[in-house]
């Protein structure tokens, strides 16, 4: 299969060149040529699998033209070695867990897709390949945990100052090996920004091996496919659902609206910020304005100018009309989201992330306008890594998964540098 630039479609690569390059040559995200569309008989058949078998038969379909059979099955079950399990939370309210990998987050799912990939790829270059990856928390530590220990290949997270969790700061700042964090004097946009002035820098690119490992790479956004046909298949036969995506980057949404172009049968999406609102003013207004962002408690979605914005104009044609019709917007406050998580605990028992928090009050406000739908919403990451939030809107401790728990006493090992593409440059080639 060809992969276009969503800049210009005549512009084409083959899967390896566009998982190792991560972005295109004129700035542009890569994009599948075509999708496959799964038959009913295949999607009903998913409902006899769990995710790893489901994960296998989808990524056949995605990428079975250009890897041989037995290699694809290999990188995705070593990949996709946990379940996401349905949680009836009330009457037509679904959590889906997407926090049972190694690092507890739903990254896990793209970020370990891609670095058996990328390792499969880049096991006879003669020299390394530098994956460089911006996080406002959890993409640093799936991506970290993914890549962690692979030959060949050096990680260099760059976070905000201040921006994550503890927790989620200590996962990827404690790991050594080949994983170097960079810890930014600035926010979230900041950090993408320069990772994408590094790819776009002639000179650097000249002298490195470069690639991304967030969402940007085709095959970090593309895996996360795969566990939206896992939800869909634990409900039950006949039952009309949507999905409720808490959102910062919108690759998880591509995702999404990728697994619909394959058939996967969805009434539609509910499209979730916190403050961090530029997708939802889009979807009312018709116009798209980045902005700096804002720190809140849900800060995976702490996004002021989201990439993969990019891949959904282009899934739509650029028309606000046609994504209307398949994308509704809900935005919230930290104040709202503590409401959430403390209501959701005490009525039923849940205990959400602040991200899964918007996720289910986007679905419920869109089941009372639409009680013959299911509502299915994220729960993206562990409430544990953020338990400063979490346990103070609950009055009490929550356990810690002995996963997390392991790093709570590492010592932290991070660089830190201001927002300055020069000085970014320099210490990439002082590397090298």
């Amino acid at each position: 299969m060809h992969y276009y630039s969503t800049s210009n479609r005549e512009m084409k690569s083959g899967l390896k060149e566009a998982v190792i390059k991560g972005l295109a040559p004129d700035r542009g995200l890569f994009m599948p040529s075509s999708l496959p569309v799964l038959s009913r008989n295949t999607l009903e058949a998913f409902r006899n699998m769990d995710l790893s078998d489901i994960a296998v038969r989808v990524s056949q379909a995605l990428f079975g033209e250009d890897i041989p059979k037995a290699d694809l099955e290999k990188i995705t079950r070593e990949a996709i070695n946990f379940d996401t399990p349905l949680v009836q939370v009330e009457e037509g309210i679904y959590a889906f867990e997407l926090l049972h990998g190694p690092p507890r987050a739903f990254k896990d799912v793209g970020a370990r897709f891609l670095a058996r990939l990328l390792g499969y790829y880049t096991k006879n270059l003669d020299e390394d390949l530098h994956v460089l990856v911006a996080t406002s928390g959890d993409t640093g530590s799936a991506v970290a945990n993914g890549f962690l220990g692979v030959q060949g290949i050096r990680v260099h997270v760059l976070y905000p100052s201040g921006g994550v969790t503890p927790l989620q700061e200590k996962q990827f700042t404690t790991l050594g090996n080949n994983i170097n964090a960079l810890e930014v004097r600035g926010n979230f946009d900041d950090c993408q920004r320069l990772v994408k002035a590094a790819f776009m820098d002639e000179d650097l690119s000249a002298r490195m091996k470069l690639t991304s490992a967030n969402s940007i790479n085709l095959a970090r956004f593309l895996p996360q496919a795969f566990y939206y046909f896992r939800g869909w298949a634990q409900l039950e036969p006949g039952t009309r659902a949507f999905f409720s995506v808490p959102s910062g980057n919108y690759g998880n949404m591509t995702a999404g609206l990728v697994a619909r172009e394959m058939g996967l049968p969805v009434h539609t999406f509910l499209s979730v910020n916190n403050l961090n609102d530029v997708v939802a003013s889009y979807l009312l207004t018709g116009n798209f304005q980045p902005r700096s962002s804002t720190p809140t408690i849900a800060n995976a979605m702490d996004v002021g100018d989201p990439s993969n914005f990019d891949r959904i104009l282009d899934i739509f044609n650029h028309r606000h009309d046609w994504i209307t019709r398949h994308l509704h917007g809900y935005s919230y406050t930290d104040r709202e989201i503590r409401e959430v998580i403390e209501r959701v605990y005490r009525r039923y028992g849940y205990l959400c992330d602040p991200h899964g928090a918007t996720g289910y009050q986007a679905a419920q406000s869109y089941r009372k306008e639409n009680p013959g739908l299911s509502g299915i919403f994220m729960e993206t990451a562990h409430p544990a890594k953020f338990r400063e939030t979490v346990e103070e809107v609950i009055g009490q401790a929550i356990d810690l998964p002995e996963r997390l728990a392991a790093f709570s006493s590492r010592e932290k090992q991070s660089t830190l540098i201001d927002p300055d593409f020069q000085g970014f440059k320099k210490y990439l080639l002082d590397l090298g």
